[in-house]
């Protein structure tokens, strides 16, 4: 290896380095690359209404929103994508929504971080119900 020792250190401690920055990159990918990582763009129907109790919510992880039951008739939905790293969140708790690629977690009645680290809140979406079944997404 020609060079002074000071290039050739510099090029062993690079590729000393390079396998650990990829672990850190891989550590922060979102979630294992199998799930859809977006919200509806289009109105999702998500069955009965009567299937989100007043003061309760529902997860919707094949449409990735999340429908919390305010009143009788108030409905709230957001996207359940998380904030953070656009994983698909599969998890709640409650009204507790928790983020399994890192630990994020929000409030589903309305959208807000309640753990880091994500710090941006769920979009929230528009929702109806109509006929009886909820419809949630751009154009309810």
């Amino acid at each position: 290896m020609s060079g002074t020792p000071h290039a050739r250190r510099a090029v062993l401690r690079a590729a000393a380095i390079a396998p650990v920055a990829g672990l850190g990159l891989a550590a922060c990918s979102p979630g294992d690359g199998n799930g859809n990582r977006s919200a509806p763009t289009k109105p999702v129907d998500l069955g009965a209404s009567d299937e989100v109790p007043v003061g309760g919510s529902k997860l919707y992880t094949d449409q990735n929103v999340v429908v919390s039951r305010v009143a009788e008739d108030e409905y709230k939905a957001f996207s359940s994508i998380c904030t953070h790293a656009r994983c698909p969140i599969e998890k709640l708790q409650g009204s507790k929504l928790i983020c399994q690629c890192h630990g994020s977690q929000f409030d589903a009645r309305n959208g807000e971080v309640l753990q880091r680290p994500a710090v941006a809140p769920l979009k929230e979406l528009p929702v109806k119900v109509e006929d009886g079944k909820i419809v949630a997404g751009p154009g309810a």
